[in-house]
């Protein structure tokens, strides 16, 4: 009989199909971090994981794993490798959270551009004169650069374009396959792309170094607005914390971080142009329904050897290996 390890907090309707799955049986950790659930891990067929890493150290002592569902659709804290050399699979979520995390980046394209905290702070304390500084812009007309444009960057473009923006999009990975139809231009030059940008929302997966850093903020205009709801450290938080400071950032909404959480004195909480959240954009009551029951269907359907391969991220690393 299978045995499931589930790290992390489970949505409710998750934690019920598994528990109403015949032939299963589940062990429920609810703390997020690795060294709560690593000491269940050798009894383990299954491993349903949230945001916390799965290290080589981890995967070493998972002697019966099969299979790794992750509950969203990232997998950067997963050593990948460990899993592929012992072929097990890595299963993520498929389209669950990309309009989720959309409208976040569209909420902080907002609140960033219209200097809602300080705003809000000159009607909580003062003073009410701040309204007469004009820091609050329009987005009509402006220039929006989606750096990134799978579903989450398209989502994105096509909400922020009822706010009549001029939006352009960098993909590298779209040149080699051919730019999809609609309204959104390519930028096929990212730093002609990054001049020409008022407003830069970033939706690109994360790489070996950061897409944004010193020399790329020297590229832009004078007071862009950036925004942040892919991955920490594809912008380059030092650098971005000396063009907030310069004047050459204007304002900027983060919901990524380099290390998360961010440490306690980070400069980043001193500036009030800048919107923080908790890594939630893709947290929602909906999106979390939706990435339980996904993230637990796949166990259930690779125990019963249907599990759709096309949300195994590894199958050929593992010989097409997608089954119990």
């Amino acid at each position: 009989m299978p045995h499931v390890l589930v790290a992390g907090n489970l949505h409710p309707s998750g934690r019920a199909l598994l528990d109403s799955a015949p032939g299963l049986t589940v062990r429920y950790i609810d703390e997020i971090s690795e060294p709560s659930y690593a000491p269940h891990i050798h009894d383990a067929d299954a491993l349903l994981i949230r945001t916390q890493p799965l290290t080589r150290d981890t995967i070493a002592k998972a002697d019966r794993l099969r299979i790794v569902s992750r509950h969203g659709v990232g997998y950067d804290a997963v050593d990948v490798g460990a899993l592929n050399r012992r072929g097990i699979a890595l299963a993520v979520c498929g389209d669950v959270n990309s309009y989720s995390v959309a409208e976040h980046a569209c909420m902080m394209i907002l609140a960033a551009s219209k200097r809602a905290l300080r705003g809000d702070r000159a009607v909580r304390t003062g003073p009410w004169g701040w309204r007469n500084s004009l820091e609050s812009q329009d987005l009509r007309g402006r220039n929006l650069l989606i750096l990134g444009f799978g579903r989450i960057g398209r989502h994105t473009a096509e909400m922020m374009s009822g706010f009549g923006m001029t939006i352009r999009a960098f993909d590298p990975y779209l040149q080699g396959l051919g730019w999809p139809d609609g309204a959104v231009a390519e930028a096929g030059d990212l730093d002609a792309a990054l001049g020409w940008a008022d407003v830069i929302s970033v939706s690109a997966p994360k790489a070996d170094k950061p897409l944004i850093g010193a020399a790329q903020f020297a590229m832009m205009r004078d007071g862009v607005v950036i925004v942040n709801t892919a991955r920490g450290g594809i912008v380059e938080e030092s650098a971005l914390i000396a063009a907030l400071e310069s004047g050459k950032v204007g304002a900027a909404g983060l919901d990524v971080f380099e290390s998360e959480p961010p440490a306690d004195d980070s400069p980043l909480t001193h500036f009030d142009q800048v919107i923080l959240s908790p890594h939630i954009a893709g947290v929602t009551e909906g999106a979390s329904e939706r990435m339980a029951l996904g993230s637990a269907q796949n166990i259930i359907d690779f125990f019963k050897d249907r599990i759709d391969p096309a949300l195994v991220v590894n199958r050929r690393e593992i010989g097409g290996g997608v089954t119990a």
